[in-house]
């Protein structure tokens, strides 16, 4: 099984923050500043942050370390302005490394939410799949009380899943990485995932 390119480097230490199994994600969004993360750990210890400026056309998301954000960890930039089918690129903003990309497939999105794992080289390597078409079609149609849920697939083999915790103030996105002992998906690339999947949350069609 090829997949040398989205695992953890051998010999290349890999900051602690990304070494945890299970991660909650909090999106809280404030009309004028825009959308601000915070990614805590097993422990409920705050491990990652983010801020989203209000009425960006282009979508660019910086991680940082803390809320003082003086340690950025991971940038996600689309490479194009409010795009249906739009990719998404990862880097390590500490060591430049390109960890891969993203797309969203849009005419599939429109009744259930799919993306598309690319490795640095633009090879497709899994998916993110929202569970079902009928309970996506109801959170569509009919109400948007239900949580999400993503399955993550890297080469077939399920890797991962996101679910959401139902609450009607903040969403919350609950990011395991349990079914993947052997770390073939890259956890930088894994939770930058997931904070994307909240950001554009109501951003596209």
């Amino acid at each position: 099984m090829q997949n040398v390119e989205l695992t953890e480097k051998r010999g290349f230490t890999v900051n602690p923050k990304f070494s945890h199994t299970n991660y909650l994600i909090r999106k809280k969004v404030l009309s004028l500043v825009g959308a601000k993360f915070h990614i805590y750990d097993n422990n409920e210890q705050l491990v990652m942050f983010s801020q989203l400026k209000a009425f960006k056309l282009k979508e660019d998301i910086r991680l940082y370390g803390d809320e003082s954000m003086k340690e950025e960890l991971i940038t996600i930039q689309a490479r194009s302005v409010i795009d249906f089918s739009a990719t998404y690129d990862v880097i390590d903003a500490v060591t430049g490394e390109n960890l891969g990309s993203l797309r969203r497939k849009g005419m599939k999105s429109i009744l259930k939410d799919e993306w598309v794992i690319l490795s640095p080289n633009e090879t497709e390597v899994g998916l993110i799949k929202e569970d079902s078409a009928l309970m996506a079609m109801l959170r569509r149609f009919l109400t948007n009380l239900i949580p999400q849920k993503f399955n993550v697939e890297l080469q077939g083999r399920n890797v991962a899943l996101f679910y959401q915790n139902f609450n009607p103030f903040v969403s919350k996105l609950n990011v395991d990485f349990s079914l993947d002992a052997s770390k073939q998906l890259d956890r930088r690339l894994g939770i930058a995932a997931a904070v994307l999947l909240l950001a554009i949350e109501g951003k596209q069609g």
